[in-house]
């Protein structure tokens, strides 16, 4: 409501009360004349209530639309990567988990060529909804060799593939840490699966998380630019 239309409905609730206390010989306000006076400004007063509300009304629909929309766009760029690159994503209320397939030789943390377009696309997806959401590397070993070893090993994984986001993408160091899991039979995918070769293939990997804290996905704008640097 604005000051202007408030000092009209004020000025206009004292000239009533003046004229109605007047004594000489304008014209007398009878008390039917006075009711119907404040029963206009009352109106006035209830009409410019009523535009405020939907104002509100108005502006809260607007912001509700908008995250509806923003968590649509995410969704489906979520999906997509699912369909394109057989990505597992977990949607937890303050994380999202992606279980990439970026998997490792034996006894190596190399990041291959072939692993870059869906780790680009990670970072696409980042930049794009969570811009300043911490991202966690977790690095995985299939169980053969030493447990001390195999968190290093973990270890450099992880930091091999935080290396490429933060040095071929838009994504910022203080945005990711690195972490080892190494052979935590909690977490392998295949119990079985170890030594050289195929057989701990999917043991060898890292799953990436955006660690959004619960915060609505925002809408930020990523060029092809700054999808890689």
């Amino acid at each position: 409501m604005s000051t202007l239309r408030m000092n009209s409905r004020g000025l206009g609730l004292v000239a009533v009360l003046a004229v109605a206390g007047s004594t000489g010989a304008c014209k007398t306000v009878s008390p039917e004349d006075m009711d119907a006076s404040l029963a206009a400004l009352r109106a006035e007063m209830q009409q410019e209530m009523a535009e405020g509300d939907a104002q509100v009304t108005s502006n809260v629909d607007g912001r509700v639309n908008g995250l509806e929309r923003r968590m649509a766009a995410l969704e489906s760029d979520l999906q997509a990567m699912e369909r394109e690159f057989e990505v597992s994503i977990a949607r937890l209320e303050d994380e999202l988990r992606f279980n990439v397939p970026v998997y490792f030789g034996f006894d190596d943390a190399t990041v291959e060529a072939e692993d870059e377009e869906i780790l680009n696309r990670f970072s696409t997806v980042a930049q794009k909804y969570y811009p300043d959401a911490i991202i966690t590397v977790e690095g995985f070993t299939d169980p053969s060799g030493d447990e001390a070893y195999n968190l290093w090993l973990g270890e450099q994984r992880a930091t091999a593939v935080a290396t490429y986001l933060t040095t071929s993408t838009a994504v910022t160091e203080d945005r990711v840490r690195a972490v080892s899991y190494g052979e935590d039979t909690r977490r392998l995918v295949m119990p079985e699966g170890w030594g050289p070769g195929t057989e701990g293939w999917e043991n060898r990997r890292v799953v990436l998380v955006i660690d959004h804290d619960g915060e609505p996905p925002a809408m930020a704008t990523v060029s092809e630019s700054s999808e890689t640097q």
